[in-house]
């Protein structure tokens, strides 16, 4: 089973940066797209960001675009979420997931990482 590992997480200010890493244990990667998904307290899981590992062509939710940035690094098996000038409304638990592109999630879900942004 392919393992999804997410970290990167904290707490921030309003305006700040954060880095979100995704890692694929399970030497799979390269083998499927991947994408990001956030999850706010009461609220259903949302789309973030995608990427096709073929291609790099990348897809994303309109309240994130053009303040988040995802991309891949085949040497380390990992795809990142980079995140600028956060907002409160960020706030939330993120996940990596495989998906049909451009946001289809078909993987179990991860642990996550908590994501927190004061205002």
């Amino acid at each position: 089973q392919v393992q999804l590992v997410e970290s990167g997480g904290g707490l921030v200010q309003a305006g700040d940066s954060l880095r979100l890493s995704c890692a694929v244990s399970d030497g799979t990667f390269g083998t499927f797209n991947l994408g990001w998904f956030r999850q706010s307290p009461g609220l259903e899981r949302e789309f973030v960001a995608s990427i096709a590992w073929s291609s790099g062509t990348t897809y994303y939710s309109d309240s994130v675009k053009g303040r988040f940035t995802i991309s891949r690094d085949i040497t380390k098996s990992t795809v990142y979420l980079h995140m600028n000038s956060l907002k409160p409304e960020d706030t939330a638990v993120y996940y990596c997931a495989k998906v049909v592109l451009p946001n289809k999630p078909f993987s179990s879900w991860g642990q996550g990482t908590q994501v927190t942004v004061s205002s």
